[in-house]
């Protein structure tokens, strides 16, 4: 999970490695873009009722598990990506808010040149990939179209301005480019994270619930690092911007049905879990 983004985050270190130089104005060199409409290598599918197993036995597990859990989430979704929009390999990634980098390390293992913004110190770990950046996702150190993928996985949730996040993360993107979203809905079983399902009875309520049972308070609290975002307001906002069209609305663990339960309103806010946005730049 990432923590609140927080305005005022500044860079703190941009170290030299292969692939990345901080010219003047601090926006990342990249490499020549994917052209422009280029195709997925393959049709994205449902995938499989063994994979949702699979992710939900890893999640049961975060907290005694985090490496399991986050590197097969990472495998996953990297595998989502290449099944959108073609191998990541020699491509510029930026994963933004992505905790201590395990996104970050599964683009780099495919091969694509990933680096990792992150605005909580404390997130990152005491072994952030190399390139880490401490910054602020309302205000990324990049220069206009510096990416080929632009990455968040469960931050848009954590955020008080989601639009202003997503202006961002389509400013960074190149034209044709992709943009990938993914956040837990608030009225899905997991929204109030560590402190669900009982936060359908309210969050102080559930707070106060999970303070007693684990004797130690919650991390997340509503409206200062978790927010009450819903699918249908969060569609009806990326479809009325024009610097983004949406590739696919889906839930982003469902075996099957994947598109078709983000179309029944209502219900999408309680049976996605977690909505996943698969995002093209637009031209400007």
């Amino acid at each position: 999970m990432a923590p609140k983004r927080r305005r005022g985050s500044v860079v703190s270190r941009v170290p030299v490695v292969r692939g990345w130089s901080r010219p003047r104005g601090g926006a990342a060199n990249v490499t020549a873009p994917r052209p422009l409409g280029a195709s997925p290598h393959r049709r994205f599918k449902d995938p499989s009722l063994q994979r949702s197993f699979a992710l939900f036995r890893a999640f049961l597990h975060e907290q005694d598990d985090p490496e399991g859990c986050y590197s097969l989430l990472a495998r996953d979704s990297v595998d989502q990506v290449e099944a959108y929009d073609g191998p990541v390999a020699g491509r510029t990634v930026v994963d933004v808010g992505g905790g201590s980098g395990y996104f970050t390390e599964e683009f780099r293992r495919r091969g694509a040149q990933a680096y990792l913004f992150e605005p909580d110190m404390g997130e990152l770990g005491e072994r952030p990939p190399d390139g880490a950046v401490v910054a602020d996702g309302y205000l990324l150190p990049l220069r206009d179209g510096a990416a080929d993928v632009t990455f968040s996985s469960n931050v848009l949730e954590h955020v008080a301005d989601p639009q202003t996040f997503l202006s961002e993360l389509a400013r960074v993107t190149r034209p044709g480019g992709l943009v990938y979203v993914s956040f837990t809905n608030w009225l899905s079983p997991w929204g109030g994270h560590e402190w669900a399902p009982w936060h359908y009875l309210g969050a102080e309520r559930a707070r106060a619930r999970y303070r007693r049972r684990t004797g130690r308070a919650a991390k997340h609290t509503l409206g200062e690092n978790l927010f009450a975002v819903h699918i249908g307001a969060t569609l009806r906002q990326v479809r009325a911007r024009d610097d983004v069209e949406i590739v696919s609305a889906r839930s982003r663990y469902w075996p099957f049905l994947a598109e078709g339960v983000v179309k029944a309103p209502g219900l999408r806010e309680f049976a996605t879990w977690n909505l996943l946005l698969i995002l093209r730049r637009c031209p400007p």
